[in-house]
């Protein structure tokens, strides 16, 4: 799951039930009637939270360009998601600045709906050594390009209580040696404390697929778009995510629901693996009071993956006229160091520009962890960050694996009769 989707869901859903935020369709007729544009204007079309950063944005880009007025048009997660993917076909209502996650970064480049940034008059591949080099490998479809620059990152961490494993005589060492020592720590933790050692053992099975691909290598199909998906690297995920819910390791609760929440704030359990930005979710508001009781490590078998991440693209039908003003917006929102740093402090958003990642706010003590330097840790962890190849298949792998995962979890069915259903029906599913 994506760092925003869940939560924007259960703002939606909470909205629903107060009766606060109308009906859907009203929502969207509201945010498309943002879209019509004079002459001096940008329409960006975002989300929660990112949509935080454009508000930032707006403030200080106003200062360098006060002939330019920067709108925004904000839809749930979701919904944004899906009146993009409709727009970018049909042409109709576009923004000029369109945002992306990472999730669906695949599917929107591989549609071809997306200026190829890489040509002129963008050139945006000279600015590849600026960035984390996953960040743009991730926008570049098979045989070169680019459809969107990136505007912030999620890299990998393991978050614990210290007071737990403290409780459980276990060091943070035995947490992040091995895959086996993060399993066994587990088991100890459980015992002493009753602390589960996750919120949910899917996550073990989800950062071991991902983190062990190697850059230029698909997650999930290889470069003929073939499966990979029945294979050791697979076996081995459900493996482990099996073996903790044998142990009883895991509360299984899944992530962004009410319950998931509570976890946090009742120390329900002693770690969960996520991007960087989890870290402020917790300060902000999801476990305040939790205060000084968690650290951040590297992730279980010190291996490195992203965890999230945004980008923002120009749509290829939107007229010429307006793609000029459209890309200055997008290069101040993702190569203005002053900018990625306000967003950084603003929302948490790690920056994908390494000249911001530089900064000597980054050596500031995270209070919420401690006084731990964590950002130090987070950014040592992005430069070695793995660039799999992103594929517009992606999405339809990754949610029948969530599926075959499940049943070997709830179901006791077999991981190599999982995998092998995973491999047919995603076959399958591909030919239609």
């Amino acid at each position: 799951m994506s760092q925003r989707t869940g939560l924007i869901a259960l703002l939606v859903a909470t909205c629903a039930l107060l009766g606060a935020c109308g009906s859907q369709d009203a929502q969207t007729k509201a945010a498309q009637s943002v879209l019509a544009k004079s002459a001096n204007e940008i329409v960006v079309a975002s989300y929660p939270a990112l949509d935080e950063g454009i508000k930032i944005a707006i403030e200080r880009y106003r200062k360098i360009r006060p002939d330019i007025t920067v709108r925004l048009s904000s839809l749930s997660f979701g919904d944004h998601h899906n009146s993009l993917t409709t727009g970018l076909a049909t042409g109709v209502s576009l923004p000029d600045v369109v945002a992306i996650d990472v999730g669906y970064l695949g599917r929107l480049i591989g549609s071809g709906a997306l200026e190829d940034l890489s040509q002129p008059p963008y050139n945006a591949l000279q600015y590849r050594e600026k960035v984390f080099a996953f960040t743009m490998t991730q926008a570049s479809p098979r045989g070169g390009g680019l459809g969107a620059m990136p505007v912030d990152i999620g890299p990998g961490t393991l978050l614990y209580r210290k007071d737990i494993i403290d409780k459980a005589g276990v060091s943070e060492a035995q947490l992040i040696e091995s895959w086996e020592s993060y399993i066994d720590a587990g088991k100890q933790i459980k015992s002493r404390t009753g602390a589960s050692l996750v919120p949910n053992a899917s996550s073990l099975s989800d950062l071991y697929i991902r983190a062990n691909v190697k850059s230029g290598e698909g997650i999930y199909f290889d470069s003929n778009d073939r499966p990979l998906v029945n294979t050791p690297r697979f076996e081995r995920a459900f493996a482990l995510a099996k073996a903790a819910r044998v142990a009883g390791l895991d509360a299984k609760m899944a992530p962004w629901t009410t319950e998931w929440f509570e976890g946090f704030k009742r120390g329900t359990f002693a770690t969960e693996m996520s991007g960087a930005w989890l870290a402020g979710h917790l300060a902000n508001y999801i476990a305040p009071d939790s205060r000084g009781l968690w650290r951040a490590a590297p992730l279980p078998n010190r291996v490195y993956a992203s965890w999230g991440g945004s980008y923002y693209g120009i749509p290829k039908k939107l007229p010429d006229a307006r793609k000029k003003a459209a890309w200055e917006f997008i290069r101040y929102l993702s190569l203005d160091r002053g900018m990625q740093l306000a967003a950084l402090q603003g929302l948490d958003a790690y920056p994908s520009l390494i000249e911001a990642s530089n900064d000597s706010f980054f050596e500031q003590p995270v209070a919420y962890l401690g006084g731990q330097q964590a950002r130090l840790l987070w950014r040592e962890a992005a430069k070695q960050i793995p660039a799999p190849e992103v594929n517009r298949l992606d999405p339809i792998a990754a949610q029948v694996i969530a599926a075959e995962l499940e049943k070997v979890l709830e179901l006791d069915k077999p991981i190599k009769d999982a995998l092998a259903t995973a491999e047919r029906v995603i076959s399958r599913r591909i030919r239609r």
